[in-house]
């Protein structure tokens, strides 16, 4: 089931004396803080608007919210998760949000075999990186690429791969003990 509000950072500290927190984003970029007329702040959604944000280094942004003009504000929201309503946004065709896919089932397509569930997506730059973890514990990944990546059912809650030969081989896979 798709989750209404994602997560898209987290306020970490204050920023200067006017309010301001730092965040660490889980977006592209730090001025998509600002594509959205609300995002929503904690467990309980409560909307905020964000009013500016600018890179601060590497995952972290300083972000200003109307309202919130002193630190004494800015305080109460220090460790509070910032999300966006998922309606808010259009995502091209064959592009999915990560947060959905985490927790989706890997099938093979030419056996059916079940090897695990996603657990993390690595963005190294040409293709993502999925990696899944198996029934017995062992850490698996394959790229995303069309060779591989055949088929991703949101609402059914599978992926369809096949994986080019040797990709699972047993020094490729990993258990967590290690």
């Amino acid at each position: 089931m798709k989750r209404q509000f994602l997560e898209i950072g987290k306020i970490t500290k204050l920023q200067g004396l006017k309010g301001e927190v730092r965040v660490q984003y889980y977006c592209d970029e730090p001025e998509m803080l600002c594509d959205f007329e609300t995002l929503y702040l904690g467990r309980e959604h409560t909307p905020v608007n964000p009013k500016k944000a600018r890179y601060l280094k590497s995952d972290v942004a300083v972000l200003k919210l109307k309202g919130i003009d002193t630190p004494e504000d800015a305080e109460k929201l220090i460790g509070k998760m910032l999300y966006f309503d998922r309606n808010d946004i259009d995502l091209p065709e064959d592009t999915w949000f990560i947060q959905d896919i985490i927790g989706l089932e890997v099938y093979d397509a030419d056996t059916g075999k079940c090897y695990g569930k996603v657990d993390d997506i690595y963005q190294n730059g040409t293709a993502d990186v999925y990696s899944l973890k198996t029934p017995e514990g062992k850490q698996l990944m394959f790229p995303a690429i069309p060779e591989v990546l055949l088929e991703t059912d949101i609402d059914g809650g599978k992926i369809t791969i096949r994986p080019l030969e040797g990709l699972f081989d047993p020094e490729e896979i990993k258990d967590d003990k290690d």
